[in-house]
């Protein structure tokens, strides 16, 4: 019921928020929150392994991408360049009839990742299956 003041002419209410129950519920909630908190394990995220290929490829194909996004194609030792629209053929043209051939990208560390997309979806439209990313693990 809110409290009523007779001051002057009349009477009117005061409006007015009554602050203690709102301060005790907060505080309530921060003693819960203290005692739980060192309860609560961290939560370990559990990784995807990958397994070892059954079959080593017979042939493995680099694609090197330049800072200057230029593509170098390099196979049993040779060096090719290509462009990005020509990159599907000319790795199949390295490929023959070997259908046990890896192709990996190694690109260098400036290159935006839209050109690395870009080689994989021209690889993969053209129906090379084995195609990996070249990492350089940190020491």
């Amino acid at each position: 019921m809110p409290a009523v003041s007779s001051r002057g002419r009349g009477r009117r209410t005061i409006a007015e928020i009554n602050m203690v129950p709102f301060i005790d519920v907060m505080l309530v909630l921060l003693i819960i929150f203290m005692v739980t908190a060192p309860m609560i394990t961290p939560s370990m995220v559990d990784l995807p392994s990958v397994g070892k290929a059954a079959k080593q490829p017979d042939k493995v194909i680099q694609i090197t991408i330049q800072k200057d996004e230029r593509l170098e194609l390099v196979s049993d030792g040779k060096t090719d360049s290509a462009t990005l629209s020509s990159v599907a053929a000319s790795v199949q043209r390295l490929m023959g009839d070997q259908q046990n051939t890896a192709v990996v990208i190694s690109a260098d560390r400036n290159v935006k990742y839209e050109t690395v997309v870009k080689v994989m979806d021209s690889l993969q439209r053209a129906g090379i299956a084995r195609v990996g990313l070249s990492v350089q693990l940190a020491p």
